[in-house]
């Protein structure tokens, strides 16, 4: 056994062991809305947002893009579970940053082993095998975030399963000071 799943397990001993009453929270969010943000392990969006369990659904991906499988999560989360109002919340010094799509299938194709990220960018390491399978995934890497959040958050207003009646408001999450900063034209 791994130290990390020890370290979860014993952990989730003392979670489960003062659950209480959290057991009885209903499936809808009690808030009634949903995030959208990056799997970075520097946000934290129940501090951020001041959640609470219950309170909202949290989609995470890398770079907190509105991909397919985000918009499928968003469009349940509305439509079953009655959510009224989505946050897009990309962030400062975000990994997806650091790369483009030819990078990380260049470096796919070299090796599976974990890259170095040094001054110059990402570095395979790695002795191979690879695989050439990188090659049909969009990586939806991200150039400028708040650019990327006015793409997101215009990609789900105009998407034909999420209706015009949803706020959709954008923001960047400053990772130096925890702030969220609202990107002008994406909020409305």
């Amino acid at each position: 056994m791994s130290k990390v799943l020890k370290e979860v397990l014993a952990a989730n001993r003392q979670y489960s062991g003062s659950f209480g009453e959290k057991g009885k929270l209903g499936l809808p969010p009690a808030r009634r809305f949903a995030i959208l943000t990056c799997m970075d392990a520097r946000l934290d969006p129940a501090k951020f947002a001041g959640l609470a369990e219950g309170d909202a659904h949290v989609i995470r991906n890398a770079g907190g893009r509105a991909s397919d499988d985000a918009i499928r999560s968003l469009v349940i989360s509305y439509k079953l579970l009655g959510t009224r109002e989505f946050f897009v919340i990309h962030h400062t010094n975000c990994g997806m940053e650091f790369f483009t799509n030819d990078v990380i299938r260049g470096l796919l194709d070299s090796s599976l082993e974990t890259a170095d990220l040094t001054p110059a960018g990402f570095r395979d390491v790695g002795k191979g095998p690879g695989s050439r399978a990188g090659e049909f995934i969009e990586w939806l890497t991200i150039a400028d975030p708040k650019q990327a959040v006015l793409d997101d958050v215009l990609r789900l207003r105009n998407h034909p399963l999420v209706p015009p009646s949803i706020p959709i408001y954008g923001y960047v999450y400053d990772v130096t000071s925890g702030k969220l900063v609202e990107v002008e034209g994406a909020s409305r």
